[in-house]
């Protein structure tokens, strides 16, 4: 197997700033990406969804009920990763906050849905826009250490 085999690979070189080099195989394109060693990361879930974040970071998710401009704290955290200490929670962190300011609501593009059944004249159309909040994230809390 050549270092190119599959669809992405991952590098981490001994030093202070991990690299990770991802090749696309279907495009042809070679990636280089910072990892952030040393950030904070964070996940959390919202919406029924978990999402994988750090300081500085924007995101949408689905819509909260939240004027723009606001901060927002979630207390659902699962895992908090700083440097070599790594708290998972069982299921959410003791302690865990990440706090987030609304940066707008919008609607994202329409998906479209059609049911079509050929000689029984039967066609359906519809379309949706799923509403969602845009997010940036301000500060991550660690939990307390247990």
């Amino acid at each position: 197997m050549g270092l190119f085999s599959g669809l992405a690979r991952v590098i981490r070189p001994c030093g202070v700033a991990a690299k990770s080099l991802e090749y696309s195989a279907f495009s042809g394109i070679l990636r280089v990406q910072d990892l952030g060693v040393g950030r904070m990361h964070a996940v959390f879930v919202t919406g029924g969804k978990q999402y994988r974040v750090k300081e500085g970071d924007t995101l949408k998710v689905e819509k909260l009920d939240a004027a723009e401009g606001a901060t927002i704290d979630f207390e659902q955290v699962l895992l908090v990763h700083n440097g070599d200490d790594i708290q998972v929670g069982a299921p959410y962190v003791d302690g865990g906050k990440i706090s987030a300011k609304v940066r707008s609501h919008g609607r994202g593009k329409k998906v479209h849905i059609i049911k079509f059944k050929r000689r029984k004249h039967y066609m359906r159309q519809a379309g949706h826009r799923q509403s969602y909040t845009e997010l940036e994230i301000s500060a991550i809390q660690p939990g307390s250490a247990s």
